[in-house]
């Protein structure tokens, strides 16, 4: 497994790239922060349907969004950006740190999952998931970010292999009808 990953790593540090591929994919850091915008704007959703007392199954129903792009989010983190960023950073203990935060988000996510929108406790668990994620975005944006556009990453290949995963694994969740609603719009 670990082979693999490096595999993938080195395919990606052929040559630096910051724009699109030729596919029109966005390179890996535009894609990464754009899933980071989306689900900021899903935690503020989420906060108003808490302040306006919303029902509790649209509530959930958003939840449940949330702790899916989540889980994606990571996961190709994880399999694809992390390893490649590890082995051409300076900081490889950024790397890390993102990967024990994720694991921290993923213990949120799961309480969330096994919870009920009825539950004293559900829209705190949320709360506190966006405010862990928010932490855990403006780290990645601000420190390990701006290392692997410095490095010899080629961010576009990258991205491309980002996309490609993030497909599948959308797919294999059912998520892939409300994306690609959303991207028509």
């Amino acid at each position: 497994m670990a082979t693999a990953k490096k595999a993938a790593a080195k395919k990606t540090t052929r040559s630096r790239s910051t724009t699109a591929s030729k596919s029109g994919t966005p390179d890996a850091i535009k894609l990464l922060t754009t899933d980071h915008r989306e689900v900021k704007a899903l935690f503020q959703q989420y906060q108003e349907m808490v302040d306006h007392e919303a029902e509790d199954d649209e509530k959930q129903e958003l939840a449940e969004q949330i702790c899916m792009m989540l889980t994606v989010h990571a996961q190709i983190e994880e399999e694809i950006f992390y390893p490649a960023a590890k082995d051409q950073i300076k900081e490889a203990d950024l790397v890390n740190e993102a990967t024990v935060e994720h694991a921290s988000a993923k213990d949120l996510i799961a309480q969330i999952q096994e919870s009920d929108p009825s539950d004293e406790m559900y829209d705190s668990l949320v709360k506190v998931l966006g405010e862990y994620i928010d932490h855990h975005v403006k780290e990645e944006e601000s420190e390990l970010f701006p290392q692997v556009r410095k490095a010899k990453l080629d961010v576009a290949a990258l991205g491309e292999q980002l996309n490609e995963r993030k497909m599948a694994l959308m797919s294999e969740m059912g998520m892939m009808a409300e994306e690609e609603e959303s991207e028509e719009a």
